[in-house]
């Protein structure tokens, strides 16, 4: 796979999220070891906004056999202000 864009979300087929990726299961990060995705979903998911943010929660929106993952690692677009 070619490098995705960090905070991209894409529906995935199958059981196992691929390397790279994270399930969007509205899991909660430390933002000192991920600033540049912190910089692109802010709080907009959850977290404090100061030490922790969440990833989306998809995983009801899903169609059976699929999963909504997202871009841990990837190309940085930083945001347009």
């Amino acid at each position: 796979m070619d490098d995705p864009y960090l905070a991209s979300i894409m529906l995935w087929p199958g059981t196992y999220v691929p390397e790279g990726f994270h399930l969007c299961d509205g899991t909660q990060l430390p933002i000192r070891n991920n600033q540049a995705l912190f910089s692109l979903l802010g709080r907009k998911f959850g977290g404090d906004g100061h030490t922790t943010f969440a990833l989306p929660d998809l995983r009801k929106e899903a169609p059976t056999g699929c999963m909504w993952v997202i871009a841990m690692q990837g190309i940085y677009l930083p945001p347009a202000h």
